[in-house]
């Protein structure tokens, strides 16, 4: 796959190196576990912290579905 470059709000969650598609949504996942944003009750919800919601334009918590289209505009 081709690298993507993350801008600076999802760089502050991923790294800033670019990197494929599937590299970039594997730590963001890794983030999201590692700091338990995943909602308990409602598996699908992801729940933001300050970098994530830079990210999620402001929104405090999104769908997997919305956060794969959101993570789309921080990319070059």
């Amino acid at each position: 796959m081709k690298p993507v470059t993350p801008d600076e709000a999802l760089a502050a969650v991923v790294g800033s190196k670019p990197l494929p598609r599937t590299e970039l949504t594997k730590k963001l996942w890794v983030y999201i576990k590692k700091n338990g944003l995943q909602d308990k009750k409602v598996k699908t919800q992801i729940n933001a912290d300050d970098k994530l919601k830079a990210v999620f334009g402001g929104k405090k918590s999104v769908s997997m579905f919305e956060m794969t289209k959101l993570v789309s505009n921080h990319l070059s």
